[in-house]
């Protein structure tokens, strides 16, 4: 061997030292792991299948389907009207039938439940009446129906009751 040269170690794989393999499988081993978990461990993947368990996801019972509204079941709530994309909508207690009180800051922490027409085939005790600034608002024998700015999933109902004024449909 010549003198100041160093010998150079090679693995069985090739060119790579055998620690890199080694880094490169652990890595894989990871990925892999993480994927099997999510698609079949993790309870809270709405694909998972989880036999033999008492806790199975079930997806929220829905009836009463039509161009309007569904009823969902929500938890601690039972079942309560919904958009058709399963937002929760409430009335507002301050309002009186056929007319909107919620203007300024309150209909920005309330937007309306706005229709695009005021004829229709609407479901029974479904309206559209018209709000103080021309826009259409569906209502819910004749309360004006309208959605909570901090619901920002279907399944949030955080709005009801707050300020004693708020209520779901139930």
């Amino acid at each position: 061997m010549e003198e100041g040269k160093k010998e150079e170690t090679k693995s069985a794989y090739g060119k790579r030292p055998l620690w890199q393999w080694i880094t490169l499988y652990i890595i894989i081993g990871i990925i892999v792991y993480g994927l099997i978990y999510y698609l079949f461990l993790n309870k809270h993947n709405p694909y998972s299948y989880q036999s033999g368990s008492s806790k199975q996801i079930q997806k929220p019972a829905q009836v009463q389907n039509n161009n309007v509204y569904k009823m969902t079941s929500k938890e601690k709530l039972g079942m309560v009207m919904t958009d058709l994309k399963g937002m929760t909508l409430y009335t507002y207690a301050k309002d009186v039938t056929s007319t909107s009180n919620c203007t300024g800051q309150c209909l920005k922490n309330w937007p309306a439940y706005t229709a695009h027409s005021q004829t229709g085939n609407f479901p029974e005790n479904i309206s559209v009446i018209t709000r103080p600034d021309g826009t259409l608002q569906y209502a819910w024998k004749g309360m004006p129906l309208y959605y909570f700015v901090k619901d920002g999933d279907s399944g949030d109902a955080y709005g009801n009751g707050v300020g004693g004024v708020w209520s779901v449909i139930k």
